[in-house]
């Protein structure tokens, strides 16, 4: 990526993601449980992009990213650190290209995501599970490929790309009150922000993050990026902090963001698993465990909630652990 790390990504950006990738992504369905919305007092919609070719959200940014390369280059390939579901979204974007893809990812991601990235062709290089180490094993095998470096979230391909699962969410519920997903890097919630805030601004954006894993809660108290280097938390895909880009969408747009321990999340996820009857990571299971610890501020609400992602270790599950 070059001269475009502080762009802002536009409305009209996400509108052409939009078209630009919905060859390769799926319009993914939206889901309600009558249970949940008894428990919860809340009205909820679950947008499953769970159900993604490659089990998450982040297909929709990393094809954005990748087939919005010249040829010159997408022959060089794509490269990017990711704890799992960005690695196995990009290299399925670039098999879909039939390009190279070199991805950096901790030695304790989910096996499933390891083997998902290698089903796709993605070649991985493994680093310690740190900030610090992720971005130094990341230099060193960028400079080696050459490929074009598709950031997490701190990229406007990727946030342009990652809102328009808002844009189909608010055309599949003809509204919503306020939408939930989870926090990590904050692409995902970027995205919404982008999209929300011109399709739908009456619309309250709320964030979700593990207790464990919480500096993007005490980033967003203290007006500015609280950066954790190695958090430990059962929601492994929420464990990088917040980037300059990511915390222009957060810091405007974000009304606030809720924590939940995770034991809660552990519950929350047993309840998706039980009454939704889809499979979704643990990641994906903050925003209905924030829910459940403040019933409060969602009772008699609309409420939308992007489960973000469904890979799974099944030989590894949180309540078996």
């Amino acid at each position: 990526m070059k001269d475009t790390q502080m762009y802002i990504p536009t409305y009209e950006d996400m509108l052409a993601a939009h078209e630009r990738i919905a060859p390769h992504i799926r319009r993914t369905p939206v889901r309600t449980s009558a249970y949940l919305n008894e428990l919860t007092g809340a009205e909820l919609f679950f947008k499953c992009e769970n159900f993604q070719e490659p089990g998450a959200f982040k297909v929709r940014g990393a094809s954005n990213a990748v087939f919005g390369l010249d040829a010159a280059q997408a022959a060089k390939g794509v490269a990017t650190h990711s704890s799992g579901n960005h690695a196995s979204c990009l290299s399925y974007a670039a098999m879909l290209r039939g390009i190279p893809c070199n991805v950096v990812m901790p030695r304790t991601a989910p096996q499933a995501k390891k083997d998902t990235v290698r089903r796709y062709g993605g070649k991985i290089t493994e680093c310690e599970p740190s900030t610090s180490s992720r971005e130094e094993t990341f230099a060193r095998v960028q400079a080696e490929t050459g490929g074009d470096f598709v950031h997490p979230y701190n990229d406007p391909r990727v946030i342009a790309g990652q809102g328009t699962c808002a844009k189909e969410f608010v055309e599949q519920t003809d509204g919503l009150d306020l939408v939930l997903a989870p926090i990590g890097g904050g692409g995902m919630i970027s995205g919404t922000c982008l999209t929300l805030s011109t399709l739908a601004p009456e619309t309250r954006i709320i964030a979700a993050e593990p207790e464990q894993a919480d500096d993007a809660y005490r980033s967003f108290k203290a007006g500015y990026i609280i950066a954790d280097d190695a958090p430990k938390t059962i929601a492994d895909g929420l464990l990088v902090p917040l980037k300059d880009l990511t915390w222009h969408f957060v810091s405007n747009h974000v009304s606030d963001i809720l924590t939940a321990s995770d034991l809660e999340i552990i519950d929350a996820m047993k309840l998706i698993w039980k009454h939704l009857r889809v499979v979704m990571e643990p990641s994906s299971a903050v925003p209905l465990a924030t829910i459940l610890k403040n019933p409060e501020t969602f009772r008699g609400k609309r409420v939308g909630i992007v489960l973000t992602g469904g890979n799974v270790d099944l030989d590894r599950l949180p309540w078996a652990l």
